[in-house]
């Protein structure tokens, strides 16, 4: 495993479309799909990352809280599924419907989408403003798997809050920390020449 940092996308940069399955319901879903939202908030995660599992009841807590607001939420896995069979879709599903997520799960096969959006990490965090610019990149919060610091994801709902009330997001923003994307071999992307820290 390689410990990795956000890749901090520019702040404005237009959301890529993608077109993607849904693990649980296996429906096509689209960045078109949330037109109708205020603000589309991008999750990268993976089922087996500790990084993910730590904060996993947080992600579905998210969802819960916004369910009834502006916010459209789509979570995406990207790894690399023959080396990494846990996030094969099958277990996907599981892990979705054993978070009782409420907002889809997409599988990204080609791991074009996440190049698109240059992730680079699980969990890797990307909110969009009505317009689908970049507003926000980064971390949940400062909690880590064994660093004592309580999950509220207070960098993230700050963001949201700031977005949904139509004022400006705060431009100081810290990277999210977490499992490299397994990439397929040879599909590497440049940004991944420096991974980071090994662990």
């Amino acid at each position: 495993m390689v410990r990795t940092v956000s890749t901090m996308l520019p702040l404005g940069t237009l959301a890529p479309d993608f077109y993607l399955p849904d693990v649980v319901s296996s429906k096509i879903v689209t960045l078109s799909d949330f037109a109708h939202k205020k603000a589309l908030l991008v999750i990268f995660l993976s089922r087996h990352c500790p990084f993910v599992q730590h904060i996993k009841l947080e992600l579905a807590q998210l969802g819960k809280d916004y369910a009834q607001s502006n916010l459209g939420i789509v979570a995406i896995s990207a790894n690399d599924v023959n080396n990494h069979p846990d996030d094969a879709p099958e277990f996907l599903k599981v892990f979705a419907q054993e978070l009782d997520l409420n907002y889809p799960l997409l599988f990204d096969e080609t791991q074009k989408t996440a190049k698109d959006f240059f992730a680079a990490c699980t969990p890797d965090f990307f909110l969009f403003d009505e317009n689908r610019k970049l507003v926000y990149r980064g971390q949940l919060d400062d909690s880590r798997p064994q660093n004592g610091i309580p999950v509220t994801g207070k960098d993230l709902r700050g963001a949201i809050a700031a977005v949904l009330a139509g004022r400006d997001v705060d431009r100081e923003q810290k990277p999210s920390i977490g499992c490299n994307i397994k990439w397929k071999p040879g599909n590497e992307p440049v940004y991944f020449q420096n991974p980071a820290i090994a662990v």
